[in-house]
């Protein structure tokens, strides 16, 4: 049994104690891959690892959890603990850290009246019905019940986002109603109009920034009550969005020196010590003026690699912490395996058309809805209809859809549509249609239900929103209707493409070029290592390794090459399944041997 206590400082076991901690998300880690990443941090100098807990990982449904492989939050806390690192856990409802929805469940937009991070009931109920289950899983892991978790985060950066008085305090009484009893934290940004919507009484304030640390702790101090300053967050590097024209890098010697500030006057959570990936359709994304999906890397620039190499980065915050407590032995850490697996031809194809009823069933409606209103969560959804009073097409516009449209007639490409491009009609001129599309129509006047040409509306959730009010407007798919030569059109079918189990792709049907599209490639490994898919001369769309859906890809960049980790190849056969969405596609793919970041 220990003790923790915060009161002019941080007191461990009754002494003074600097928090030097580095976050490591292991959602974002294969779990093989934890006490290397662990051993690592330790080896820099750090005594402590944070770390979020995502809830719309560990509850994909309501009432459905999951606790193994990525979500074994509890072999994560243990080999935490069996290396001597002390814990700070982040469980509350809302992580932000670039992850989809921001960490909150995506089933929570399945209603029409719950208000998100507010002390309105229905929240609150959902909620504690969560951390009825969550929290019992982590209290023996606290400090004074013979484990490493020293703190806990009561809510996160909720000063950026509201200011309702009494939802902090439910979450904190929420907690010890569970069985917390650790010392609590605040995180917010270090401005005082942040600080006072976020603070708690009850938890100590801190904040989260990457520069200006003197400037930033003047501030904080104002509402410590006299107790340590501690930036949760110190940001080492910054995240990519596709489309941002190249791999976002922090200043090292200004970090250098603000960590150096940071240790000379207060505490430290490193972010990120290592990013590491945001697998499958998890990325977040931003909007402020447009829409900013995050890539599928979330290397951050940060002390580790993706992968999880030592950088120049890692040597220079070492030295640094060299000042402030005595460094274990240096050992050099032996570099993560690497390979190329080199070209891998295309082995079979089929269209999404030829496989559609192996991987969904539809839903027939009026008009169309959205995902959440089906029960699905993350990746596509095709809404198909016929178009049998139309005697051509002219305009078109999608109304209330997010966040990606592929527009097919007649089973050829039409358009495709993306954010702010939703928002208006598209005109459509004779010449934008291919003969066969324009032929397809039915103009004889015997008209009949079925005769007309058949319209797909193949939408994609690039990631929900993160942070910020639009939070509450992330419902993906086609929310209200689409209008057609200026009236709404009725009668759909509606198909869910969660491509949850990929082993569901038939090969056995036909393909054709230009349209959405299923590829599959086999490769033999004689031994197992970290390699990189190089996606030149693809399109856009996700890729399976061994039916594990290792992210997005996308022509534009700035990431070049989806990371595959070691512990999903097995030697022998192993096989890689790509989704291209936009018929762009090459004969083979390359595994190569680093990354390519942009």
């Amino acid at each position: 049994m220990g003790t923790f206590e915060i009161r002019d400082d941080f007191y461990l076991n009754g002494e003074k104690f600097r928090i030097i901690s580095g976050a490591i998300h292991y959602f974002r880690t294969m779990p093989a891959c934890w006490e290397d990443r662990l051993r690592k941090l330790v080896l820099l100098g750090a005594n402590t690892v944070e770390t979020y807990i995502p809830w719309n990982l560990h509850e994909p449904k309501r009432g459905e959890y999951h606790w193994d492989g990525l979500c074994d939050i509890e072999r994560f806390l243990r080999t935490a603990s069996d290396l001597g690192l002390y814990i700070i856990l982040r469980p509350s409802p809302y992580i932000c850290a670039e992850w989809e929805f921001g960490g909150l469940p995506a089933w929570l937009l399945a209603g029409d009246d719950l208000r998100l991070r507010t002390s309105e009931g229905a929240f609150l109920e959902e909620f504690e019905r969560w951390y009825s289950v969550l929290l019992p899983k982590l209290a023996p892991y606290q400090i004074n019940r013979g484990g490493h978790v020293i703190l806990m985060q009561v809510e996160n950066e909720y000063g950026y986002y509201a200011n309702d008085p009494d939802y902090l305090p439910a979450m904190r009484d929420m907690m010890r109603k569970y069985d917390i009893t650790v010392p609590f934290i605040t995180s917010d940004g270090p401005f005082r109009e942040n600080l006072n919507a976020g603070r708690l009484e009850g938890a100590l304030a801190t904040g989260n920034f990457g520069s200006h640390t003197d400037e930033r702790f003047a501030v904080l101090k104002d509402y410590t009550k006299g107790g340590p300053l501690m930036c949760s967050e110190f940001w080492v590097g910054w995240f990519d969005h596709w489309g941002n024209g190249g791999h976002m890098r922090g200043n090292l010697e200004e970090s250098v020196r603000d960590l150096d500030r940071m240790l000379a006057t207060g505490n430290v959570n490193i972010y990120m010590f290592e990013g590491g990936t945001n697998f499958g359709f998890m990325n977040g994304s931003n909007y402020y003026d447009e829409l900013t999906p995050d890539v599928t890397s979330y290397d951050y620039d940060a002390i580790l690699t993706e992968d999880g190499r030592i950088t120049e980065k890692f040597r220079r915050y070492r030295e640094v912490i060299g000042k402030y407590r005595e460094l274990p032995a240096w050992e050099e850490p032996a570099e993560t395996p690497r390979c190329a697996y080199g070209e891998i031809p295309v082995r079979e194809r089929v269209s999404l058309y030829a496989t559609l009823e192996s991987l969904s069933a539809p839903t027939r409606a009026v008009q169309p809805l959205p995902m959440e209103k089906l029960g699905q969560n993350y990746g596509y959804i095709l809404y198909r209809t016929t178009l049998d009073t139309e005697e051509s097409l002219e305009k078109i516009r999608l109304w209330g859809a997010g966040d990606r449209a592929n527009i097919l007639l007649a089973e050829e490409s039409l358009a495709v549509l993306y954010d702010r491009e939703l928002e208006s009609e598209l005109e459509i001129p004779a010449d934008r249609m291919s003969e066969g599309q324009r032929a397809a129509f039915v103009t004889d006047g015997a008209r009949e239900r079925g005769r007309g040409p058949r319209l797909d509306i193949l939408m994609e959730n690039m990631g929900r929103v993160n942070f910020g009010p639009r939070m509450e407007d992330q419902r993906k798919g086609i929310g209200r209707c689409v209008q057609l030569n200026g009236h709404m059109h009725c009668g759909w079918e509606i198909w869910p493409l969660p491509l949850e189990d990929i082993s569901a792709v038939r090969f056995d049907g036909a393909y054709r070029e230009g349209v959405p599209a299923f590829y599959r490639f086999t490769f033999d490994a004689d031994r197992t290592a970290d390699t990189w898919l190089d996606f030149t001369g693809w399109g856009k769309g996700c890729a399976f390794v061994n039916g594990f859906n290792i992210g997005r890809f996308w022509e534009i960049g700035p990431q070049k090459r989806l990371y595959i980790p070691a512990p999903l190849l097995k030697t022998g056969e192993n096989e890689i399944i790509l989704f291209e969405t936009d018929g762009r596609a090459a004969d083979h793919i390359t595994l190569r041997d680093e990354p390519d970041l942009g």
